[in-house]
This record gives structure tokens, sequence and C-alpha cells, in this order.
């Protein structure tokens, strides 16, 4: 069973429409007595990692992650639930994430060092780049992903980079290390690439695949 965390700033609909077309059994709730009834979690997330995180701290939901987590329980960050799961952030000022893998969300920068000018955000469809091998990727997949996003995620340990896009810079955009996982952009948007992470994503939380 999945538990998809329902903190106030998640995609909620389209994330629940996806496990239902896998045939995924999940539940919505902010309550932790509730997610720890999960297999493994979901953390969607639109919107600010500032208030993100104000709203996990001042609900206890980032004790319960970080508890969650460092006990060894899956978990999938979704676009700025990916990004919650690094040590700070930039937006809106300097806020302290999850921590729960190394690295610094930053601002894409509008444009490249050669110059060349860049739409901020960060919107539509992006091949990846296959980086490091993972159960959450099958790289005969049609390798292109949505994304709708301002920030990402940099200086970060290369070994738990999966994939990633490029876009001016360097985006890690499927990342993990352990238990941990995450997609910057939106696999239930993401065609038949994104749909496969998330049933590999459940099928390594009912045991089906090993990480």
């Amino acid at each position: 069973m999945i538990g998809v965390i329902d903190y106030g700033m998640g995609n909620l609909y389209s994330v629940s429409k996806a496990l239902e077309r896998l045939d995924v059994p999940y539940f919505l709730s902010a309550r932790r007595d509730e997610l720890m009834k999960a297999d493994g979690l979901l953390l969607p997330g639109v919107g600010s990692f500032k208030d993100a995180m104000l709203i996990l701290d001042e609900t206890g939901l980032a004790d319960f992650i970080r508890e969650w987590a460092e006990q060894g329980k899956p978990l999938l960050g979704i676009c700025l639930g990916m990004q919650l799961l690094y040590e700070n952030s930039e937006e809106n000022g300097y806020s302290e994430g999850l921590r729960l893998l190394k690295g610094s969300v930053k601002k894409i920068p509008y444009q490249t060092e050669q110059g060349e000018a860049l739409k901020v955000p960060h919107m539509g469809w992006n091949s990846l780049n296959f980086v490091n091998s993972s159960f959450l990727l099958d790289e005969s997949a049609d390798p292109y992903a949505y994304f709708v996003h301002s920030y990402f995620v940099d200086e970060t340990e290369r070994d738990a980079v999966f994939a990633s896009a490029d876009y001016g810079v360097s985006v890690p955009a499927v990342v993990g290390k352990k238990n941990v996982f995450g997609t910057q952009f939106h696999p239930e948007k993401s065609s038949s690439l994104g749909m496969r992470i998330l049933k590999n994503y459940t099928n390594y939380v009912t045991g089906k695949v090993n990480s």
C-alpha cells in the first residue's frame, strides 16, 4: 500500500490517477498514524520550497519523513517533493530541507555560460541522459519526461544521480540513495517512461524488485 503525503502542496489528483491506472493500492493522508501503515511513501510537491518546509515542520511531518527514511523505508519525492529531500534551497531565501540527500537547490540561470537565453521556468518535454543504472529506470523506454520547475539540485553526489536533463545546466532528473528516491519531472505526466518509474517504485515497495 502506497501512502501519498497530503500536506497541501502536492499534485494529488494526477498522482492519484496514475496510481489508479497502474492498479496500485494507495491512500492520501496528512496524519502520521495513518501514514505509518503504508509500505512506501510518495512525497509530491508543487510550489515554493520554503512554504512547503514550513508546513512540513509545523505539522511534524518533516520529522516523521526523516524517521521513516532513517528506518530504511521506501520514499519517493516528485518535483518539489524531490527537492525537499535535499539539504537546503535558495528559493525565497535560504531554507533547510529534509537533508536526506546531499545537495543544494538553486535557481536555473537565465542564460547559459555561452550567453544563450533560457526560459525559466523550465517547462515541457526534455530528453534524459542515463547516468547510473537503477531499478527505477528502463533505459529502453522513450527517454522523454515532462518538467515544470525553476530550481534544480546542484552540488549533489554523482553516484546518487540515475538520470539527468540538459537545460543550460545539468539537471538531476532521477536520483536516489539507499531507500530514498526522487524525480525532478512529473512521472505521472511523462507517458510510458514516467508510468514505468512509478510501477518500478511500487514493485520495489512490495518486494518484487531489489534496489
